[in-house]
């Protein structure tokens, strides 16, 4: 079955096309003129790619919906247990990658998170390899490893550095949850690809960046759970301005910046950053610390796409996934206008929009 966009204002990474026609031929995008099938008036609004969260947690099904109702087409959960669950989440709309268990400290915040695996907690380096090959075994599609801040029974430089190395070994991404400036320093010296997060108690330091940009390693902020977290249970010290000015310090920098969440409907916020809507305030966020709406969009398609290995999306071209939203209105003017999703599809498939 041909599915036939007529009169859509394409998104091609730095601005809008004129308006044309997109097919739909197989779950994928189409090379040209379609055969007979089901023919969709644009109405003269913007298609995009799908959108990419480069970082949720999924709890059930509900979550799939949620993303996929807001245009989100791809999501990387970047923690989540047991296996089991996290294959049962594959296969299905949007598509997620996963993390699976992620390497913690014994004496953290996450260690004391109901139902977290024994072997998530990592008590010396030599416990690296073996953790991570638990994790390839699983099946996990990258390697996340969480420091939460220097100090007792937390992960120590070396446990860190190894784990890295060890995910490099076994060809896997390395993620690293950092959300204060020491944090930030540890996973940048372990030589991860991806930090998680930015500081809430400071602005990263200008040497940390620069190795940051010098390495190519990328930055997925979650400014819309940084946010959340300093107004709801921000501690002396801790300022969402610190979050925002690290954004706009990477940004000036080169290194590379993902659009990502950290959405999560468990009972963690009396207010919680929700899955598919909050991807849309995250683009404004970042929108706010310097990045250009096309920039923004950029950071929730063709970036994640690339430094996730998922060469088969990200953006509208013959023979990628058709993974596509159409808005009435041209976010390039007003990145709000993402807000207003008109009509998505995941593989070709079309789904419902949702309104939470």
């Amino acid at each position: 079955m041909t599915t036939t966009l007529h009169d859509v204002r394409v998104f091609d990474g730095e601005r809008l096309r004129e308006p044309g026609t997109v097919t739909i031929e197989g779950g994928l995008i189409g090379h040209g003129a379609a055969g007979p099938g089901t023919e969709v008036d644009g109405r003269g609004g913007v298609l995009l790619p799908g959108l990419i969260d480069a970082h949720v947690h999924l709890l059930g099904p509900d979550d799939l919906t949620a993303l996929a109702g807001h245009g989100v087409t791809t999501a990387l959960d970047m923690a989540c247990w047991p296996a089991e669950r996290v294959d049962s989440f594959r296969g299905r709309i949007p598509d997620i990658r996963s993390a699976g268990t992620p390497a913690i400290g014994a004496g953290g915040t996450h260690a004391r998170m109901p139902g977290m695996p024994a072997d998530a907690v990592l008590r010396a380096a030599d416990q690296a390899e073996p953790f991570v090959a638990a994790r390839v075994a699983e099946g996990a599609d990258y390697i996340k490893v969480v420091i939460e801040w220097p100090g007792p029974d937390l992960l120590d430089q070396p446990t860190i550095d190894a784990v890295a190395a060890a995910a490099r070994a076994h060809g896997m991404l390395s993620v690293a949850h950092a959300s204060s400036v020491a944090a930030y320093r540890m996973a940048v010296h372990a030589g991860v690809d991806v930090v998680t997060h930015v500081p809430r108690d400071g602005v990263i330091d200008a040497e940390t960046i620069a190795r940051m940009a010098e390495a190519g390693t990328a930055a997925v902020p979650t400014l819309a759970m940084m946010e959340a977290v300093v107004a709801q249970f921000g501690r002396p010290g801790e300022a969402y301005a610190y979050s925002r000015d690290s954004v706009a310090a990477l940004h000036a920098a080169g290194v590379p910046v993902l659009a990502g969440t950290d959405a999560f409907s468990g009972p963690m916020l009396p207010d919680p950053v929700r899955h598919g809507v909050s991807l849309h305030r995250e683009l404004m966020l970042l929108v706010e610390a310097g990045l250009t709406p096309a920039e923004a969009l950029r950071a929730a398609t063709a970036l994640p796409a690339r430094y996730f290995d998922l060469g088969d999306r990200g953006a509208i071209a013959p023979g990628l996934r058709a993974d596509l939203v159409l808005l009435a209105d041209d976010p390039l003017a007003d990145i709000s206008a993402t807000r207003g999703v008109q009509r998505v599809w995941c593989g070709g498939v079309e789904v419902e929009k949702v309104l939470l």
